[in-house]
């Protein structure tokens, strides 16, 4: 089977698609693509192109550019860089819990300003809204630490270490069930503002949000007033809405705000992490079977 990489031609990607079973071509000839570029860049493609592989998991782009379609297989990432962000997640749960982010900027000794706002993860319950890859690979890292899972998906079915398992219709229950809060779940119209003023109202007021998945789940102006009015105690947000977060943005301003620059899954390793699902999937298309995190262009992931 002939296989055009673009636009990078990465090492990592050409070896797997090779030792999967496939053949580098050039586009016009190729049954396949794997694609590790932007949406924007995105090729026409020909007729014989019959599956496309992307190297992302969340792939909104792709669907606003009209790019997906139902004339051929799509696969994406889903799931494969599952370990990075969950590291990622835990992490920020810690840094606001332990405040390490105030502590990075202190000039001086402050721990009577810091100390009673210093919380720990032994005992208490964390909700993962968008229980899939990533929060499947949170759960046992939560329990190292003591904590407690109540896990939302779309189905309702149980999710293993999860105490609670609640399907995403029921997904407002949550806000009142846990502690803190680690957002998910893919980018959908449904998800859309999935956290808004009345899930932010519902939380403690000792929790701690966690966003990982997309900006525009979170409604930020409702988040802005939350943070400001220390309704819940702060954010990790590795995602915002707008993205890139703007300079002079009140999020900014806020000392119980901590933004990221989209980096919970590092791209120093991406291909690299990628690449035994390709290998996987080329054989696996080869030989006629399912592939692995196949798009549902219907669903919009």
């Amino acid at each position: 089977m002939r296989i055009h990489l673009g636009p990078g031609h990465d090492e990592h990607l050409a070896t797997a698609i090779v030792s999967g079973g496939g053949t580098l071509s050039e586009l016009d000839e190729a049954d396949a693509l794997v694609w590790d570029g932007s949406a924007e860049e995105f090729p026409d493609l020909p007729d014989r192109v019959r599956w496309v592989q992307l190297t992302y998991a969340g792939i909104e782009p792709f669907f606003r550019a009209g790019v997906i379609d139902d004339r051929r297989l799509w696969a994406n990432a889903s799931g494969v860089y599952a370990d990075n962000v969950a590291e990622y997640a835990v992490g920020a749960l810690l840094v606001g819990l332990r405040q390490f982010h105030a502590s990075v900027v202190a000039k001086r000794w402050t721990k009577d300003v810091l100390d009673p706002r210093v919380r720990t993860l032994h005992g208490s319950t964390v909700a993962i809204v968008g229980c899939g890859g990533i929060g499947r690979a949170m759960i046992p890292r939560l329990h190292a630490l003591g904590a407690d899972v109540v896990a939302v998906n779309r189905s309702g079915r149980p999710v293993d270490g999860a105490k609670v398992t609640l399907p995403a219709d029921r997904t407002p229950e949550v806000w009142s069930m846990a502690d803190h809060f680690v957002v998910a779940a893919p980018a959908t119209a449904e998800t859309d503002h999935l956290v808004d003023a009345a899930a932010l109202a519902a939380m403690p007021g000792s929790a701690w949000l966690v966003n990982v998945a997309r900006g525009n789940l979170v409604d930020t102006d409702a988040l802005v007033k939350a943070l400001g009015d220390g309704a819940i105690a702060g954010a990790v947000l590795d995602v915002t809405d707008p993205e890139p977060l703007p300079e002079g943005h009140p999020l900014w301003d806020l000392d119980n705000a901590v933004i990221t620059p989209h980096i919970a899954n590092t791209r120093s390793r991406l291909t690299q992490t990628f690449a035994p699902t390709l290998e996987e999937n080329v054989r696996r298309f080869v030989a006629g079977e399912e592939l692995i995190a196949r798009v549902d262009p219907n669903a919009g992931y």
